[in-house]
């Protein structure tokens, strides 16, 4: 996971529905600590700009399947901000 860390600005955040990080190594501290497992995903759209990115993808994993929305806000090249939107009751 710390080959991410150069991709991800020093004021990185990421804000989602069940969690929320402020920087950059307590985000990927987070994935290490528990990593996504036995996921797939189907891509819906994808749009871009300058500055930014937006995925829509289908996310399945057993006993789940929702919709999720992840946009991504870049500058100087690096990730600086991600957030993350899906309806959490599909994990209930």
């Amino acid at each position: 996971m710390w080959r991410l860390r150069p991709l991800l600005a020093d004021d990185f955040s990421f804000s989602g529905p069940l969690y929320q990080f402020d920087s950059p190594d307590a985000y990927i501290k987070s994935l290490e600590t528990d990593p996504p497992k036995g996921f797939k995903y189907e891509i819906i759209r994808s749009y871009d700009d300058e500055s930014s990115a937006c995925l829509l993808y289908q996310f399945t994993k057993p006993g789940v399947c929702t919709r999720m929305a992840q946009m991504f806000e870049v500058r100087e090249g690096k990730i600086n901000r991600i957030i993350l939107v899906f309806d959490t009751g599909a994990f209930a």
